[in-house]
């Protein structure tokens, strides 16, 4: 108490010379918190503690994440969570002080100082200066600030090592905005599946060969895969009506999770799918023991049509695998075959499913993500035809990179992942492998696939150190000594987004600018990025550009679009590689039609 109080009056004077007054402000309400906390009363305790229990911070990732950018952006060069600087270290101040006090103190310091406030008069005493007030600061604002400070706060009580050097902003350089601005025209609206948003989990965009042309498929979480037809949605199959164990709650992609068809389902009339079912439902190939709680199990099914042609599904199905999962998120994701594998090819009718760590890895139990001896946190590639597997209903390939190797799951194709949330091929050129991981709370990634790569989680994010016994809410510098990791070619963190969604390597030919890009955007806040195909290499970082949006003639943003302020952006293609965003808030399919150069020059920010 005496270290942090002895701070003298030369550090708040150059926070004054520095116009540095936001942190002044935090800095006074820390000091303060402080005090309160030296004179609690003992029997008081019991008290305050339940009081203290009723209050309330903002938790949604949105206005945390604007928190987080206001803190950056006025206070994060004074003051951390983990140690003294100019400012002193902001750990606990939220549980410490009376929220409205806080609020109140931000807003206008002098005038609680004057009305004789003991708190702010203890603060006035022991500086003799008055802190600076904060008229233009709103209240929402200060909601943020104070919801992002407590976040990271109680983040800092799991610090069990103690570990220092957490970075609250890792990549300092903002993404510049382009001169590239994407032109959208709606294409359809699909049915809602809920009253309130999203009002229709609307999550993959996939299209097929069929005997009249090509057909466009696309599903909602809750259960049912639409095949559009002339710009209307029309039930293809309800997973509801085909699985009585089906479920799609608590959401966090729980539901009908993903769809691919065989490259020759024309002739096969062959198709998979994956979904949830509650926890214990059937007893898992890939189970956990019985000492560690389950949420849920994610199923892996192949379906046989009778009618590859018919406009519905008629037929039968089988259980590939199935999966314990420890939490909801971070499930089963893509489920996808390589386009670019042709007959003769020893790709060629390989499906690949992304698999997340299930949230193991913050649970408690990283030592289930971070192997190649269990299935969370990897991409797996199996073949659906064979008989191989432990289980016997599909096979293991044999150029799967941990074939034959002890304590290894043969059907591991790369591991390290906290959450693979799109796997895409660049089908215009160059044939990379894209495979996006959302990360906890600090960088995005854009990896590129390569077999048997360790990408990292739960010990790395992005090209960070992530350490799972440190402040779950920040990342550190790498270590002199590193190695053996495979990290992202493109990245970002969370001043500029919250998840990454996976895009695609542009292959159309409508849209010429958009050549040689690999479009993605940003799932909550529908914010739209691209990166050159030709700087996506290992070992560098190809500079990440934004995007901007156009549409019935009007620049526009997909918030004001949806009228949502969580967009939840996706995107897909048709058979001749044109672009389409989609978003679950508004249950809304886009298609990009052009892109235009822009006034706005290249450099400004989004």
């Amino acid at each position: 108490m005496i270290l942090h109080l002895s701070l003298n009056l030369r550090l708040i004077n150059k926070m004054i010379l520095h116009n540095d007054l936001f942190s002044l402000a935090v800095f006074g309400l820390c000091v303060v918190g402080l005090l309160s906390c030296q004179q609690r009363q003992p029997e008081a305790g019991a008290k305050q503690e339940e009081e203290e229990a009723k209050v309330t911070f903002v938790r949604d990732e949105l206005s945390v994440q604007h928190g987080q950018e206001l803190f950056n952006q006025y206070c994060a060069g004074c003051h951390s969570f983990q140690e003294n600087m100019i400012g002193p270290n902001l750990s606990g101040v939220t549980s410490q002080v009376d929220k409205t006090w806080l609020i109140s103190f931000i807003k206008n310091p002098p005038a609680m100082i004057d009305g004789g406030d003991e708190r702010a008069t203890a603060l006035y005493e022991k500086y003799k200066q008055y802190m600076p007030a904060f008229h233009m600061l709103k209240e929402e604002e200060i909601e943020h600030i104070l919801g992002f400070i407590h976040k990271f706060s109680e983040g800092e009580k799991k610090n069990r090592n103690n570990r220092p050097g957490g970075l609250l902003n890792p990549v300092a350089e903002k993404i510049l905005m382009s001169d590239l601005s994407l032109v959208v025209e709606k294409v359809l609206t699909v049915p809602p599946s809920a009253d309130t948003p999203p009002v229709a989990r609307i999550n993959k965009l996939l299209a097929i060969e069929g005997p009249s042309g090509e057909r466009l498929f696309l599903h909602d979480l809750r259960g049912k895969l639409y095949e559009i037809v002339d710009n209307t949605p029309r039930v293809y199959m309800d997973m509801k009506a085909e699985m009585p164990k089906f479920i799609d709650n608590p959401g966090y992609a729980t539901g009908l999770g993903s769809f691919a068809f065989h490259p020759a389902f024309a002739k096969t009339g062959l198709f998979y799918t994956i979904h949830t079912e509650p926890e214990r439902t059937a007893p898992a190939d890939f189970a956990i023991a019985d000492s560690i709680r389950t949420t849920l199990q994610w199923v892996l099914t192949e379906w046989k049509t009778e009618d590859p042609n018919a406009g519905s599904f008629s037929g039968t199905h089988r259980e590939l695998l199935r999966a314990d999962m420890v939490g909801s998120a971070h499930g089963f994701q893509e489920l996808t075959f390589n386009p670019l594998a042709k007959p003769g090819n020893p790709d060629y009718g390989m499906l690949y499913l992304g698999i997340g760590d299930g949230s193991a890895a913050l649970a408690g139990y990283p030592f289930l993500c971070d192997t190649v001896g269990k299935i969370w946190g990897s991409v797996i590639r199996i073949d659906p035809a064979g008989s191989n597997s432990a289980n016997g209903q599909y096979g293991i390939p044999g150029d799967n990179p941990f074939v034959n190797q002890p304590n290894a799951l043969g059907e591991i194709w790369a591991y390290g992942f906290r959450n693979p949330h799109r796997i895409s091929w660049d089908t215009g050129g160059s044939g990379k492998m894209f495979i996006t991981n959302i990360g906890q709370h600090s960088l995005e990634e854009v990896n590129l696939g390569v077999a048997g790569a360790h990408y990292g989680w739960p010990e790395r994010e992005g090209t960070f150190l992530f350490d799972v016994n440190a402040n779950p809410e920040l990342v550190y510098p790498l270590p002199e000594d590193d190695q053996g990791f495979t990290y992202p070619v493109a990245q970002y963190d969370h001043d500029e987004g919250n998840a990454i969604s996976g895009g695609f390597a542009y292959a159309g030919k409508k849209v010429p600018l958009l050549k040689g890009k690999y479009i993605f955007g940003d799932i909550p806040r529908g914010t739209l990025f691209y990166a050159e195909v030709k700087d996506m290499e290992l070992g560098q970082q190809a500079p990440v550009y934004g995007l901007s949006l156009e549409y019935d003639g009007q620049k526009t943003d997909l918030e004001t679009l949806t009228q949502n302020k969580r967009v939840d952006l996706r995107f897909g293609t048709d058979g001749a590689g044109e672009l389409y965003l989609f978003t679950k808030s508004n249950g809304t399919l886009y298609k990009v039609i052009d892109c235009k150069k822009t006034t706005v020059a290249l450099g400004s920010q989004p």
